[in-house]
């Protein structure tokens, strides 16, 4: 079984930062993107970044210089440092993985449990 786990979210002031980690755990042989989605109240899921087993990153354009996404292949971690934080980031945070092919034979998509990023004073 492939879960993926979250940690990193909470309640930040705007300007600050926060760092999000997300780690693949099961029989694992390889993942083909990683990223993160997130997800306001009334509004629907959207892309944050992505990033490639060779390091490529894809960043939604309401992000571009304030947050970066990396990866360790080996860890099958993910990370989302968040810098320079604004009240409209507030959003429930999912961790993504792209293609995860596994020792049993299978591969598919997966998707993490959120973890809640709220930005206020």
């Amino acid at each position: 079984q492939v879960q993926l786990v979250e940690s990193g979210g909470g309640l930040v002031q705007p300007g600050g930062s926060l760092r999000l980690s997300c780690a693949a755990s099961g029989s694992i042989l390889s993942i083909n993107d990683m990223g993160w989605y997130r997800q306001a109240p009334g509004k629907e899921r959207e892309l944050v970044a992505l990033i490639s087993s060779d390091g490529t990153t894809k960043y939604a354009d309401s992000v571009k210089g304030r947050l970066t996404i990396s990866r360790d292949n080996a860890k099958k971690t993910v990370y989302l440092q968040m810098n320079n934080l604004k009240p409209e980031d507030t959003a429930v945070y999912y961790c993504f993985a792209e293609h995860v092919r596994t020792a049993w034979g299978t591969a598919r998509n997966y998707w993490g449990q959120g973890t809640q990023v709220t930005v206020s004073s």
